[in-house]
């Protein structure tokens, strides 16, 4: 049995960096290589993609790095799993086999598949599954015919059987992130299925690592901290077989691993902290530890886990009418007066009623909430966006907008186009019970071998709703003296994500002494009036004492999430930066207690 292991991720998205995986397999020891291709717009892409043509439907980027990299994998012994199968692991595994074969390569893959229900809907729900969105609460039969994608959120099960039969190689349709990476720690280090701290340990280090180099120093608030974005090196977990494990990277690569960089990684997309759950079990973020030891080197240490779930989690995803974007260029002198009246014209020529409309001034601040004021800028982008059920409306929408640059004030440029109707591709999360679900792992290699293993589930183990509070930690004492404005970029860094509709902020305080002060100034009620005009839903309040931070939930704020928003910034990337902006008044003594100056 090992007592440590190297998996590096190689790929946070699809679309990602494609030299990511010859790059980690290049730059030093590695024992696993995982890598993600899978957000839930991305099924119903490959789902429409393999209508089209039942061959496809996999992240034929993948394959790319395959054809060259596969004789360095077989070379290094390295294993890779990823989530590139989407809707059709199978046929991705098959192109696998003739890459390998065309090369003379002798190499075992493994397929997990069976994820997929689109036709199995109906049957599941005459055996009682709802299907209600767990987010809203809406009821399934208003979608059910306008359904594109269903899958089922698998975990790490399939892909350790994979492992078990030496395959080195494993591709997988909805896998989530950290199964991928939870997946070789129990095949190496024989870890028990309900052992869940470590499971809980395996699952935190898979989020660390899944979004790629967002845990390497990228989009860190403290940028400049970051000596060089060229070559940036992706993330490696260093797992014992104990459960506590290093974040770090390949050396003489870019980027910077700190306890800044996870940190704000563990609060992308985070909902409650006590209670994060993926099919293999529940983590408790709020009971994790971090410590620098050294040069790009984080020890994470301390982690608690619970029960898995008797639910798995659904993604599917139905169409939901069309819209388009477009704009012009408005340049100066009175820059903002001119946007103003060109889009007053517009939507008055245009004269139609739509389920959705939005006006954005690109480079005016627009994005962000308008309590940040901005300064007269020399030239926008006069943005215009209309989402409908009717396409003709959206045709209609196009065709106008180009003829405003000769019909309206002076110094107005065409950028784009006659923007042209895309569909609408909506989310909608469900839940279903484990043991209506199952799976196949299916293994194939260069010589013709071939066999197939059928995976069910049960839901023996429950895990209770609501998580038992752990201690609370030290806050430190409350700080005194005269005040001091700024803003909160002064005390705190932050990250945000989203998830369908909400978007969730993570700030973090630079001290134990400027978290006491922020728990106490920084109320979820104070965030909702920051975000008035953005936030239309309620805003909830999480405290982490063991990452010195908190974590808000903003309802409502991305204009309806995905494919369906018109907002430029549709996944809540920017309202992090924004909300460090927002002015602040706190005892002077904390800013000594930071290195980092107002910018």
């Amino acid at each position: 049995m090992n007592k440590k292991i190297r998996i590096g991720n190689a790929g946070g998205y699809w679309g990602d960096d494609l030299s990511a995986l010859k790059r980690q397999l290049s730059g030093g020891p590695l024992d696993y290589i995982t890598m993600d291709f899978l957000a839930e717009i991305t099924m119903s892409i490959l789902q429409r993609q393999k209508q089209k043509n039942p061959e496809l439907g996999y992240a034929g980027d993948f394959l790319d790095q395959i054809k060259e990299c596969l004789s360095l994998i077989v070379r290094k012994k390295v294993t890779v799993i990823s989530s590139a199968g989407g809707i059709n692991p199978v046929g991705l595994g098959r192109k696998i086999i003739e890459i390998a074969q065309e090369q003379g390569i002798k190499i075992k893959i493994g397929v997990v598949h069976g994820d997929d229900i689109m036709d199995d809907i109906d049957s599941l729900m005459a055996k009682g599954e709802k299907f209600t969105n767990m987010d809203s609460g809406e009821k399934f039969p208003k979608v059910r015919d306008k359904v594109t994608s269903a899958n089922v959120y698998l975990g790490a099960e399939p892909v350790v059987k994979a492992l078990q039969e030496g395959c080195q190689i494993i591709v997988t349709g909805r896998v989530t992130d950290t199964g991928i990476t939870l997946a070789p720690m129990i095949f190496e280090f024989g870890w028990e299925a309900d052992d869940w701290n470590k499971i809980a340990a395996g699952i935190v280090a898979g989020h660390i690592i899944e979004c790629g180099t967002q845990s390497s120093g990228g989009n860190i608030s403290d940028w400049t901290d970051v000596k060089t974005y060229d070559n940036i090196g992706y993330p490696i977990i260093e797992m014992e077989s104990s459960g506590k494990f290093i974040v770090t990277k390949h050396k003489n690569t870019g980027g910077l691993v700190s306890e800044k960089t996870v940190k704000e990684q563990l609060v992308y997309e985070m909902g409650d902290p006590s209670n994060y759950i993926t099919p293999d079990g529940v983590a408790r973020f709020d009971s994790i530890e971090l410590k620098d030891e050294g040069q790009n080197r984080v020890r994470i240490s301390g982690i608690k886990g619970e029960p898995l779930t008797e639910l798995f989690k659904i993604s599917m995803s139905y169409n939901d009418g069309w819209k388009a974007s477009g704009g012009i260029l408005i340049s100066g002198p009175d820059t903002y007066k001119k946007a103003r009246v060109a889009a007053a014209a517009f939507w008055k020529r245009l004269g139609l009623k739509y389920e959705q409309t939005r006006t954005d001034m690109i480079g005016s601040g627009s994005i962000w909430p308008k309590s940040i004021g901005s300064p007269e800028t020399n030239e926008i982008i006069l943005q215009f966006g209309v989402r409908d059920q009717n396409r003709n409306k959206i045709t209609e929408f196009g065709k106008l907008l180009s003829s405003l640059i000769l019909s309206g004030p002076s110094g107005m440029a065409v950028i784009s186009g006659r923007p042209r109707p895309s569909q609408v591709v909506a989310y909608w999360p469900a839940l279903m019970k484990r043991e209506n679900a199952s799976c196949k792992v299916l293994t194939m290699d260069t010589e013709g071998g071939f066999s197939s293993f059928s995976i069910s589930f049960n839901s023996d183990t429950k895990h209770s709703k609501s998580p038992v509070p752990l201690p609370k930690k030290a806050r430190g004492k409350k700080a005194a003296g005269k005040l001091k404005a700024g803003i909160l970029q002064d005390l705190c860094y932050a990250r945000s994500g989203d998830k369908g509709d909400t978007c969730n902020i993570g700030v973090l305080a630079r001290s134990p002494q400027i978290y006491a002060w922020l728990v106490g100034f920084l109320t979820a009620a104070k965030v909702k009036s920051f975000f008035k005009g953005i936030t239309l839903g309620k805003v909830r309040r999480f405290e982490l004492d063991n990452l010195e931070g908190l974590n808000f939930l903003l309802e409502e704020s991305l204009g309806g999430g995905g494919t369906r928003s018109l907002m430029v910034d549709p996944q809540g990337k920017t309202l992090a930066q924004a909300l460090l902006q927002m002015p602040i008044k706190a005892p002077s003594s904390l800013w000594s207690k930071t290195k980092k100056a107002r910018r």
